[in-house]
């Protein structure tokens, strides 16, 4: 059977909460999202219905591996019209926010969200470790960690952090402006799951981490 949605499943897909990938629908339109693969139901109660790896990648637009997607992920200006959340990755391009207040609650809800998506989907209901979202989206997941703890990204007018994509199967690499800094990025990381690590770039002499998710 082809994985394409009909448009009435495309809508619901397109509505999923954007962090936690859960989805609204009728019990038909669900179903058949799990026999297209796109779905998978919660084997907790209340049997929530969320996206799989290929639902995000419909959702996003961005057919390919979660690898390939992250690969292809580089700052961008958000486009706030859109009323979808992104987190922040920093770098030269990242625009502030037109509401530091309506910023700050965006990300604490998403963070709240992807605590709840923990909790549903890894194995034991742990919320102190990534889950299979976070590894299928490494950049997004460490930023949204770093601004909810309250670091900032870096913009052309701040310095701050930048979590970029690596060579390394689920690693990311995060860059602050300072060994302070990025010792305190350090410390976000490990108590949201993540294992960091410090290292220093042989070419240019940068001291970064490089942080992959935990998995016990």
């Amino acid at each position: 059977m082809s994985r394409e949605p009909t448009a009435a499943q495309r809508r619901v897909i397109e509505a999923a909460d954007p962090v936690t990938g859960r989805l609204r629908g009728t019990q038909a339109q669900l179903t058949a999202l799990v026999r297209r693969g796109l779905a998978f139901r919660h084997p907790r109660p209340p049997h929530d219905h969320f996206l799989t790896p290929a639902g995000h990648r419909i959702r996003e637009g961005s057919p390919g591996t979660p690898e390939r997607q992250e690969q292809q992920e580089q700052p961008r200006r958000p486009a706030p019209s859109t009323g979808v959340f992104a987190a922040r990755v920093g770098g030269a391009r990242e625009a502030e926010p037109p509401s530091e207040a309506g910023r700050l609650r965006e990300v604490l809800g998403a963070w709240q969200g992807l605590l709840e998506l923990r909790r549903m989907t890894n194995p034991d209901g742990s919320t102190d470790r990534p889950c299979g979202w976070e590894r299928g989206h490494l950049v997004r997941a460490a930023a949204l960690a770093l601004e909810a703890a309250g670091h900032r990204p870096e913009t052309a007018s701040t310095p701050g952090y930048r979590v970029r994509t690596t060579p390394q199967p689920e690693a990311v690499a995060v860059y602050a402006p300072d060994a302070t800094a990025l010792s305190a990025c350090a410390d976000t990381l490990e108590r949201a799951g993540w294992q960091p690590g410090e290292y220093t770039e042989p070419r240019t002499r940068a001291r970064y981490l490089l942080a992959s998710p935990r998995r016990t």
